[in-house]
């Protein structure tokens, strides 16, 4: 029986086993790197986060993606570790998890000053919408999944969006806990955004993917991707930009990276 199978059961016809089995951790070792380097009380957590998200998300392969037990709980645990130490129940908003086996075809539709409608098609390795859907292309998450050190997960990337976008909007500002907060968040995101951008534009290395000058909600993204797989280079280059992180998501990956 896969994890989908055993987690989704009927609890009105048979009671379900929430127990995190043995070849799901096995699973985990082989294909998690980030998974083997937390500490046994954040593993444990991380299971019971996992088997609470993959237990209310729909999970879809698409263009002849076959879900494996493999994938499923690569996804799930990657996105469950950003809020392993949340209170609530993980992405209460979210719905859909779409896999595909590749970067997928995706067209944005802008209209210029103008008036010109332009439709374009790109590659993608990975898409979150406002609507509680995450698109993600397999290869791209697992290949991210390995490498824990170059600052570029595409999972954490697109979860990233989730989490921000549950006051409504993608942009690059999360649910806080008090107006305070959000103060802070704004002076410390807004004063690194401008720095960021300045050091962008001229041509000075940094240690965010130059991916975040997009905008602020793909800044926070990145951010966060930087947080997870390069959390000492970030604290060393960028300290108050890792404390607000940190006190985001209530941890603190220098202690275990």
């Amino acid at each position: 029986m896969s994890i989908l199978e055993h987690l989704k059961r009927d609890s009105t016809e048979q009671p379900v086993d929430l127990t995190f089995k043995d070849e799901w951790i096995r699973s985990l070792q082989n294909n998690l790197p980030l998974y083997c380097s937390l500490p046994k009380t954040l593993q444990t957590s991380l299971h019971a986060k996992i088997t609470q998200f993959i237990r209310t998300t729909s999970f879809k392969g698409c263009n002849g993606l076959q879900l494996t037990d493999e994938i499923i709980l690569t996804v799930s645990a990657q996105a469950c570790v950003l809020v392993l130490n949340q209170d609530e129940a993980p992405y209460p908003e979210l719905n859909t998890v779409l896999l595909y086996p590749s970067c997928f075809e995706s067209t944005t539709q802008t209209i210029e000053d103008d008036g010109t409608f332009i439709e374009t098609t790109v590659e993608c390795e990975g898409e979150s919408w406002e609507d509680g859907t995450v698109l993600l292309a397999w290869d791209c998450v697992s290949g991210g999944a390995r490498n824990i050190t170059d600052g570029e997960n595409v999972t954490l990337h697109e979860f990233a969006h989730q989490l921000d976008a549950r006051d409504g909007d993608t942009d690059g500002v999360p649910l806080l806990a008090s107006q305070e907060a959000y103060q802070t968040w704004a002076n410390v995101l807004g004063e690194h955004c401008s720095d960021f951008l300045e050091k962008i534009m001229n041509g000075e290395d940094t240690v965010l993917d130059p991916y975040a000058a997009t905008n602020p909600g793909e800044f926070f993204a990145v951010a966060t991707e930087t947080f997870f797989e390069k959390p000492h280079q970030l604290k060393a280059k960028r300290p108050s930009l890792y404390a607000e992180l940190e006190a985001f998501y209530r941890l603190d990956p220098t202690a275990w990276l």
